[in-house]
C-alpha cells in the first residue's frame, strides 16, 4: 500500500514537472511566433528567452514570462519545486545574494538589487557604504516597453536598451558583452505582440485611439467604476479617489484634482507602502545633505524615488518613499503588487488603499467623517479592476 501511495505521489509530482515545462516551452514558442519573421525581429527573440551572455543561466525569460511579464509566489514555488537549480533562486534571487536559501523569492518573488546612493546621502549604519541592497519585485514587461517612458520601480532606466544592458550586469552575472545591435534587437522584441495585454492596448502603442475606461455589467463593476472616473476627488461619494493617481490614457499618471501636493501627470507617488513595511523588509535610516547644509533622515525600508533624486525635501508624496505609478491595464494579470510585493492579490491591494486612504484622510475636516473604503466598496474596485484588460 505505501509503494502505492509512494508511486501516485511519484506520478503527481513529475506530471506537475512536465506541465511546468510544457507551459514553460510553450510560453518560449508564443514568443519566439509573434514577431513578422524580419531578422532583427527573430534575433531579439532569441536573445529574450535564450540567450544568457555567458552568464549563470538567466535569460530575459528567467523573469519576465510569457503570460504576466513578472514572477509571483506561485510561480517561484512551482518552479522549485521542479528544479531547485533553477536560475531565478541564484544571485540576487537568493536570501544572500550567494546563493543560499530562497526563503524570500518563494514568500515575496522579490530580488535583492543593489542601488547605488547618491553623492548627497548615506546610511547611519554603515556610512561608507556607497550603495543599498534593497528587496524589489520584478517590474512586468506587459504593456511597458511600448507604452510606458518611465522604466523601472523608481525610474532609473531612461531607455529599453539602458533596461536591458542594466538587467543583464545585474542579474545574468555575465562574461560577454552585449553589443549595441543586442540590446537594440532586445528592445525591439519588446515591441511585438506579446508585450500587450490586450488588441486595443497594441493598437493604442501604434498610434490608434487611447483605450477608454469600460462601463461595467455587473452592478459590483459600475460600482466601482466611479472610483476611476477622471472627476474631482469627492471624500463623502469618493468617486475620483483612484483616478487621482491613476489617470491619463495609460492610468498611470496623477490628475489635476489630487489633494496632495503632487503636480499633474506626475508618474511618482507614495503610498505608505514602505511606511506599512507588510513584508517586513529591514529598515534602516538614509541621511539625505541637504543643499542647504541641513540634513534630512529618512527611516525606511525602501526611500524609492528619492533614491535617484537625492532629494529628500520634495513633497513627500512624490519622492521620498515614492515609486512609479503603474498602468492599471492588464493589472489582473501582473500580480503581485507594489515595489515590494507585500500585496499578493487585487484583494490585498484595496485593504492597503483603506489603510492608506484612512492614515491620510482619516481625520473629520469640515464636518465631513473620516474617509476609509468598506468591504463592499473594496470589493467594487477589485471586480473593476478585473475588467481592466
Amino acid at each position: 500500500m505505501n509503494s502505492l501511495r509512494t508511486s501516485k505521489l511519484l506520478i503527481a509530482f513529475i506530471t506537475l514537472c512536465l506541465a511546468a515545462v510544457t507551459s514553460s516551452l510553450s510560453g518560449r514558442a508564443q514568443s519566439e511566433g509573434s514577431g513578422n519573421g524580419v531578422g532583427s525581429r527573430k534575433d531579439g527573440k532569441r536573445l529574450f528567452t535564450r540567450e544568457t551572455f555567458g552568464g549563470n543561466g538567466r535569460t530575459c525569460l528567467t523573469c519576465h514570462s510569457v503570460e504576466t511579464g513578472t514572477v509571483s509566489p506561485e510561480d517561484a514555488r512551482e518552479r522549485f519545486l521542479c528544479d531547485p537549480q533553477d536560475p531565478l533562486f541564484l544571485h540576487d534571487g537568493s536570501d544572500d545574494r550567494q546563493g543560499n536559501g530562497v526563503y524570500r523569492m518563494l514568500r515575496d518573488a522579490t530580488i535583492l538589487v543593489e542601488i547605488p546612493l547618491p553623492e548627497n546621502v548615506s546610511l547611519a549604519d554603515d556610512p561608507t557604504a556607497r550603495s543599498v541592497i534593497l528587496a524589489r519585485g520584478i517590474p512586468t514587461t506587459i504593456n511597458t516597453p511600448a507604452l510606458d517612458p518611465v522604466l523601472m520601480l523608481d525610474g532609473r532606466q531612461p531607455d529599453l536598451t539602458s533596461q536591458a544592458l542594466g538587467a543583464i550586469h545585474d542579474h545574468f552575472q555575465n562574461t560577454e558583452e552585449p553589443d549595441e545591435k543586442d540590446l537594440r534587437r532586445i528592445a525591439e522584441f519588446q515591441l511585438t505582440s506579446r508585450f500587450f495585454s490586450s488588441p486595443e492596448l497594441r493598437r493604442f502603442a501604434e498610434g490608434g485611439p487611447a483605450p477608454k475606461l469600460p462601463p461595467g455589467r455587473t452592478e459590483s463593476e459600475k460600482r466601482g467604476r466611479r472610483f476611476f472616473e477622471d472627476v474631482s476627488f469627492n471624500p463623502v461619494t469618493k468617486a475620483g479617489s483612484c483616478a487621482a493617481c491613476h489617470s491619463g490614457p495609460m492610468l498611470n499618471q496623477t490628475n489635476q484634482f489630487l489633494p496632495l501636493p503632487v503636480a499633474p501627470g506626475s508618474r511618482f507617488q507614495n503610498v505608505l507602502v514602505s511606511e506599512f513595511n507588510a513584508a517586513g523588509n529591514r529598515v534602516r535610516d538614509f541621511i539625505f545633505k541637504n543643499p542647504d547644509g541641513t540634513t534630512t533622515v529618512v527611516n525606511s525600508p525602501d526611500p524609492g524615488r528619492a533614491l535617484i533624486t537625492g532629494d529628500a525635501r520634495s513633497a513627500a508624496f512624490d519622492s521620498v518613499n515614492a515609486f512609479k505609478i503603474p498602468s492599471l491595464w492588464g493589472v489582473s494579470r501582473t500580480a503581485p503588487y507594489f515595489h515590494d510585493n507585500s500585496a499578493k492579490t487585487l484583494e490585498d491591494v484595496a485593504r492597503h488603499y483603506d489603510r492608506f486612504f484612512a492614515t491620510v484622510f482619516g481625520i473629520p475636516t469640515n464636518g465631513q467623517p473620516p474617509f476609509f473604503l468598506t468591504a463592499q466598496e473594496q470589493a467594487d474596485i477589485v471586480a473593476y479592476l478585473k475588467l481592466l484588460k
